[in-house]
């Protein structure tokens, strides 16, 4: 009897070996996601370190990047518009940033028993509420792969797991809407040189004065 145990708990170690070396743990990368808002999918690119990580992606005739830190100590979002001939890098001030973070939604998150897969990821669904405004969103968290939270995902960085496929509200021009975002792939490349710094060739500006020249505040 007593051998019978020992053989179950190696294999039972065994299987938990395996299943933790399954694991794909990344460091540095790019992710491509997919966001849906009204209908329209935009495809979004984000690069990534530990410490770092931007998000890029087009707005009709503009193409937006923002660069933050895990600290959340910096912040800029560089807008590039070829047709006007414009290049904005509106780096935020350490008053803009503490603003920002106020108006961020506080969620509170709680896991239930559905599970799917999702692309090529075993995926578990949790609720996130807003205990701000109520508004409860759908979210689900994969094991399978382990990434820095990033400039999209900092929100859910208290959670056990990488989210695949999350929505929340975004205000724009007034109005709120909801923007559902998918994770479509993801790359262990390493993040090309200059990714996370400002162009020499962009205008620095303030958050408030984008907002001002009609832009929006992430």
């Amino acid at each position: 009897m007593i051998t019978l145990k020992k053989v179950a708990l190696g294999i039972a170690l065994t299987a938990t070996v395996v299943a933790a070396k399954a694991q794909k743990v990344y460091t540095e990368g790019s992710i491509n996601y997919n966001i849906n808002a009204n209908g329209m999918d935009v495809a979004a690119k984000c690069y990534f370190k530990t410490d770092t990580s931007s998000i890029e992606f087009a707005q009709g005739p503009a193409n937006i990047k923002m660069i933050g830190t895990a600290k959340n100590d910096y912040f800029v979002v560089l807008v590039s518009v070829p047709v006007a001939s414009m290049k904005k890098a509106a780096v935020a001030t350490p008053g803009e940033i503490e603003e920002a973070g106020d108006a961020e939604p506080s969620y509170a998150f709680t896991a239930t028993a559905e599970t799917k897969k999702i692309g090529d990821y075993n995926c578990k669904k949790y609720t996130a509420k807003d205990i701000k405004s109520n508004a409860t969103y759908d979210l689900w968290l994969t094991t399978d792969i382990k990434v820095p939270a990033n400039t999209m995902t900092k929100a859910f960085a208290s959670l056990s797991g990488t989210p695949v496929s999350f929505t929340f509200l975004r205000s724009m021009g007034g109005k709120s809407y909801p923007q559902t975002v998918t994770l479509t792939s993801i790359s262990d490349a390493k993040v090309p040189a200059g990714t996370f710094s400002v162009p020499a060739d962009y205008d620095k500006i303030t958050l408030t004065d984008l907002q001002n020249m009609g832009g929006r505040k992430q």
